[in-house]
C-alpha cells in the first residue's frame, strides 16, 4: 500500500499550495463532470428570465459535490449528485420519480442541516417548484447539440442533459456554485457528518470512516477502470477466507479510509493530468511527495533542455558538439537538484489496464532525489547522439523511449507493442539495465534497410 500513502502524503503536502485548489487538485467528495447547460437564479431561488444558456468544451467542466455513491453510479442505478445533476434527476418528463425523490430528499436533507448553504438553499427553493423542465423548453434547449473539444456536433438526450447553476447574490462576487469555496466546505463537512466513524485506515492506523467505494476518472475524463475494485458479495470474495456481511465492506481483509483514498486518487489523477504520460490506457507518471519539480524520465533531452524542435536553428554540425551537450546536460540538471532535496522521496508509477473496469500499477519505483537526477543525467549522457531534424537541423540528445520503440518497429507500431516497450525501457532509465538486445537488434535491422536503400545506385 505504499503507493497509496505517498499519493496521500504529496496531496497533503501539495493541497495548500495549488490555486484553485477545485482546478485541478479535486476537493474530497467532489469530482469534475461536464455540464451541458447553465441556469442562473437570484438568491431566494427565483430564475432570471433570458439567463438559461447553453455551454461550450471550453467552459463546460464543472466541480460539484458527490456522495460516495453518486461518484461511482453507472447503468440504471439511481444515485443523485447533491446539487448539479443530470434533467433525469432535476426535472424528468414524468412524476413521481425515483430519481427526482433521491435528488429533492438529498439536497433537503443537507439544506436542513446545520452544513446549509444560502446556493444550495436556493437551488432547493426553485426546484421544489418544478418548473426546470419547462424553462429549458422555454429556453429552446430540447433538442441539445453539445460541440466537444475535437469539435465534433454530437447529440445529447434530453434526460442526460447535465445542469449547473449560478446563484447571483448582491453581497457574494462569486456566483457559480463551482466556484464557492464555502460551498465546497459546506458539503464536505455534511457528507463527512452523515459518516461516522466506523474503521481502521490501514495506510494511517487511525480510527477513520471506511471507503465502501473507490475512485475512477483517474487517467482521463470517462475513464472507468478502479486501482480499487468493489467487493462482490454474490461472487467469491468471502467464500473459504472472510465471515464478512454484505455491509462489512471487506474489514476483514484491508480497509482504507474515505479521506486517504479520496485524497490520493485525487493526487494521482491531478498529477497525471499535470506532468503525466499518456498513450492509450496507458499512463506514466514521476512526482516528489513535496511537489519540487522533476525531470520527466521519459522524455527526450531536447523536451529536458525545454526545447521545441521547431526552434532548433538550421546549421551545420557544429565541432565540439559533444562536449556542449555535456556542459548543457549538466546545467539542466543542476537546475533541478537545487530545488529538489537530496533525500527527497520520488516516485515513477505506470498504470494500465486490459479491460475498462479495471487497472492496474504495471510499474512502481521509490527513490531519492539524488538517485533519480543521476540516472536521468547517465540516461541522456549514455545513449545521447546526433539526430537529424531535416537535412540542416541537428541535434545531440538521448530519445524518449516512445522514440526508440518506433524507431525499433517503425512509426506504425502496434499500440500494445509501443506501450510494452516503453515500460520495458523504463527500468533501464531508473535501474540503469541493459537495453534489451531484441530492440537493438531490430533496430540495426530497419537502419540497415535504411541505408540500402539510400546507397543503392539510381539507374541513369
Amino acid at each position: 500500500m505504499s503507493w497509496i500513502q505517498k499519493l496521500y502524503e504529496t496531496y497533503e503536502q501539495c493541497a495548500g499550495t495549488v490555486e484553485p485548489i477545485g482546478a485541478k487538485l479535486w476537493p474530497v467528495s467532489h469530482l469534475v463532470k461536464q455540464a451541458h447547460i447553465e441556469v442562473v437564479l437570484d438568491a431566494k431561488g427565483n430564475l432570471k428570465k433570458g439567463r438559461i444558456r447553453k455551454l461550450d468544451a471550453a467552459e463546460s467542466e464543472t466541480m460539484i459535490p458527490a456522495t460516495e455513491d453518486s461518484a461511482s453510479r453507472s447503468g440504471a442505478k439511481v444515485a443523485p449528485h447533491p446539487l448539479c445533476d443530470e434533467v433525469s434527476y432535476c426535472a424528468p418528463d414524468s412524476m413521481p420519480s425515483e430519481k427526482f425523490a433521491a435528488y429533492i430528499d438529498l439536497l433537503t436533507a443537507w439544506c436542513n442541516s446545520e452544513y446549509a448553504h444560502p446556493k444550495a438553499q436556493a437551488i432547493l427553493s426553485y426546484i421544489e417548484k418544478r418548473s426546470l423542465r419547462n424553462d429549458l423548453a422555454e429556453a429552446g434547449i430540447f433538442p441539445l447539440t453539445f460541440t466537444n473539444r475535437q469539435g465534433q456536433k454530437v447529440k445529447v438526450a434530453d434526460d442526460k442533459i447535465f445542469i449547473r447553476w449560478r446563484i447571483e447574490e448582491i453581497e457574494t462576487p462569486c456566483s457559480g456554485t463551482w466556484q464557492d469555496s464555502s460551498l465546497i466546505a459546506a458539503w464536505t463537512g455534511f457528507d463527512s457528518a452523515c459518516n461516522a466513524e466506523d474503521g481502521i485506515c490501514m495506510v494511517t492506523g487511525q480510527s477513520s470512516r471506511i471507503a465502501k467505494k473507490h475512485a475512477r476518472f483517474v487517467r482521463y475524463p470517462g475513464d472507468g477502470g478502479k486501482l480499487i475494485s468493489s467487493n462482490d458479495s454474490d461472487g467469491y470474495t468471502y467464500r473459504g477466507r472472510f465471515t464478512d456481511g454484505k455491509e462489512d465492506y471487506g474489514k476483514q481483509a484491508c480497509t482504507v479510509g474515505f479521506d486517504v483514498t479520496q485524497k490520493s486518487h485525487n493526487a494521482l489523477r491531478w498529477l497525471i493530468d499535470a506532468q503525466g504520460y499518456r498513450h492509450d490506457y496507458q499512463a506514466i507518471v514521476s512526482w516528489a511527495v513535496s511537489g519540487a519539480p522533476l525531470p520527466n524520465p521519459i522524455k527526450n533531452t531536447l523536451d529536458l533542455f525545454g526545447i521545441d524542435s521547431s526552434d532548433i536553428e538550421a546549421s551545420p554540425i557544429p565541432v565540439g558538439t559533444g562536449q556542449n551537450f555535456a556542459l548543457r546536460l549538466k546545467k539542466a540538471i543542476a537546475g533541478y537538484s537545487a530545488k529538489l532535496d537530496p533525500n527527497e522521496d520520488v516516485i515513477v508509477m505506470g498504470l494500465d489496464s486490459a479491460t475498462p473496469g479495471r487497472m492496474a500499477i504495471t510499474f512502481y519505483r521509490e527513490l531519492k532525489g539524488s538517485e533519480l537526477l543521476e540516472r536521468i543525467e547517465k540516461w541522456h549522457s549514455n545513449y545521447a547522439w546526433h539526430q537529424n531534424f531535416g537535412k540542416e537541423r541537428h541535434f545531440v540528445g538521448a530519445p524518449s523511449p516512445a522514440d526508440i520503440a518506433e524507431a525499433a518497429y517503425g512509426a506504425r507500431i502496434d499500440v500494445q507493442l509501443k506501450k510494452s516497450t516503453v515500460e520495458r525501457l523504463l527500468p533501464c532509465i531508473l535501474d540503469g539495465a541493459k537495453i534489451p538486445f531484441d530492440l537493438v537488434r531490430s533496430t540495426a535491422a530497419r537502419v540497415k534497410v535504411v541505408v540500402a536503400s539510400v546507397m543503392q545506385p539510381t539507374a541513369e
